[in-house]
C-alpha cells in the first residue's frame, strides 16, 4: 500500500519510469546508457533544492514573505505582493518549492482577513507567477538548468532570451491583479524569528549553489560542501529533497536517450521541430509536461533558443503542462475541496489565455 501511495503520489516519475522501462525493449541496455545522464544538472538541482529545505526549516522565507505582506493595508495590492512573492521566489528557489513555501501565506493571509473569495483567483496568479518567474534564471525552473547546463547557454544571452516573455508575464499578471476592488484587509501579528547563525550558514551555502549553477564553482565542490554541511546542521533538508523528481529526471534520461536512438522516432521530431521548434515544444507541454519536454526534444533540435522559450511559456496551460500546476490544485484541494470545478474551470481560463499571448509574442522574437 505504501510504495501504491508513493507511486500515485509521484504519477510524473511513475510515467517516467514507465516510458524508460518501455524504451528499453526497442534500445536493450548497453554502455551508451552511461552517457545519457547529465550529472551537472542533477547535481546543481540536488544542491539548490537541499539549501532551499534548510532555508524553508527555519522559516526564512516564510517570514521574509509575511513581513513584507504586513506592510499593505488592502486585499489588491496584498494578493499583488503574495503572487510578486511567489514570482521573485520562484526565480531564486524554482517553481515547485516557491509554491510550497507561499502558498500557505496565501492561505494564512486570505482565511486571516476572510477574505477567502479570492483564494481561486489568489492561487492561480501564484501559480502563473511560479511557473513565468523562474523563466528569467536557469535555476529558475528544472527545464531551465537542463538546457543551460546541456547546450553550455551563455547566462547573459540566455537571460536575454528570456527578458521580453518575463517582463510581458510581468504586466500581464499586474493587469490580472488590478481587478480585484480594493478593499481595506489587517493580518494578524504573528511573532516569528529567525537564528542568525544558521540563516548565515544556509545564506552563503544557498550562494554557493548559485555559484556552482553559473559555473563559477565546479558542481562536484558543491556536491561534496553541501550534504557534509547540512549532515551536521540540519539532516532533516536532506530528507526532504524532491528526490522524486531528481529520479524522475533520471527516467527521463533513459527515455529521451533511448528515443533519440530509435531512427523513425529521431525522423519524425526532427522534422517536426525543423517546421516549428516553438509551437512543437509548447504543444509538447501541454501533454507531456515541461521538463520531460525539454529533456526528450533536447535530442532532436539545436535550436536551444525556440526550445527554451517553448518549455517555459508551455508551463502554462493544461493542469499537467507543469508539476507546479498539479502542486497548487493539490493544494487548494486541501484548503477548499467544495470549489475545486470553479477553480480547475478559472485556472483553464487564465492559463490558456497566457499561453495564447505569449506563444503569439515569442513567435515574432
Amino acid at each position: 500500500m505504501k510504495i501504491c501511495a508513493f507511486f500515485k503520489k509521484n504519477i510524473v516519475m511513475s510515467v517516467a519510469f514507465l516510458a524508460a522501462v518501455l524504451t528499453a525493449f526497442f534500445v536493450p541496455p548497453d554502455l551508451e546508457y552511461l552517457s545519457y545522464f547529465d550529472l551537472k544538472t542533477l547535481s546543481c538541482l540536488f544542491c539548490v533544492l537541499a539549501v532551499v529545505c534548510a532555508l524553508k526549516n527555519i522559516r526564512f522565507f516564510y517570514i521574509l514573505a509575511k513581513r513584507i505582506v504586513k506592510c499593505f493595508k488592502n486585499i489588491r495590492v496584498c494578493i499583488l505582493a503574495l503572487v510578486y512573492i511567489t514570482f521573485i521566489g520562484s526565480m531564486l528557489i524554482a517553481n515547485d518549492m516557491a509554491l510550497l513555501t507561499f502558498l500557505p501565506l496565501g492561505y494564512f493571509v486570505l482565511t486571516g482577513t476572510k477574505k477567502q473569495k479570492y483564494m481561486a483567483f489568489t492561487y492561480i496568479m501564484q501559480n502563473i507567477a511560479a511557473n513565468l518567474g523562474g523563466m528569467l534564471t536557469p535555476f529558475g525552473n528544472p527545464q531551465n538548468l537542463y538546457l543551460y547546463t546541456k547546450f553550455n547557454i551563455p547566462t547573459m544571452e540566455f537571460m536575454g532570451i528570456m527578458v521580453i516573455p518575463f517582463l510581458v508575464s510581468v504586466l500581464l499578471i499586474t493587469i490580472c491583479c488590478m481587478f480585484i476592488p480594493v478593499e481595506p484587509i489587517e493580518v494578524s501579528d504573528e511573532k516569528v524569528s529567525l537564528s542568525p547563525k544558521r540563516t548565515t550558514l544556509y545564506l552563503l551555502l544557498f550562494v554557493l549553489s548559485i555559484a556552482i549553477v553559473f559555473r563559477t564553482v565546479p558542481y562536484w565542490i558543491g556536491l561534496i560542501i553541501i550534504p557534509l554541511v547540512l549532515f551536521f546542521a540540519d539532516k532533516t533538508a536532506l530528507k526532504m529533497v524532491d528526490y522524486p523528481l531528481l529520479l524522475t529526471f533520471t527516467a527521463f534520461f533513459i527515455f529521451s536517450g533511448n528515443m533519440a536512438r530509435i531512427d523513425v522516432v529521431r525522423n519524425l521530431f526532427s522534422w517536426l521541430l525543423d517546421k516549428n521548434t516553438l509551437v512543437v515544444s509548447v504543444l509538447s507541454c501541454q501533454v507531456i509536461s515541461n521538463v520531460p519536454s525539454a529533456i526528450l526534444l533536447s535530442q532532436f533540435t539545436s535550436n536551444y533558443k525556440d526550445l527554451l522559450l517553448g518549455v517555459n511559456i508551455g508551463g502554462v496551460g493544461t493542469l499537467i503542462s507543469s508539476l507546479a500546476s498539479l502542486i497548487t490544485l493539490r493544494e487548494f484541494m486541501r484548503c477548499c475541496p467544495e470549489n475545486t470545478k470553479k477553480y480547475i474551470l478559472m485556472f483553464s481560463a487564465f492559463n490558456f489565455g497566457f499561453l495564447i499571448l505569449l506563444t503569439a509574442i515569442c513567435s515574432f522574437l
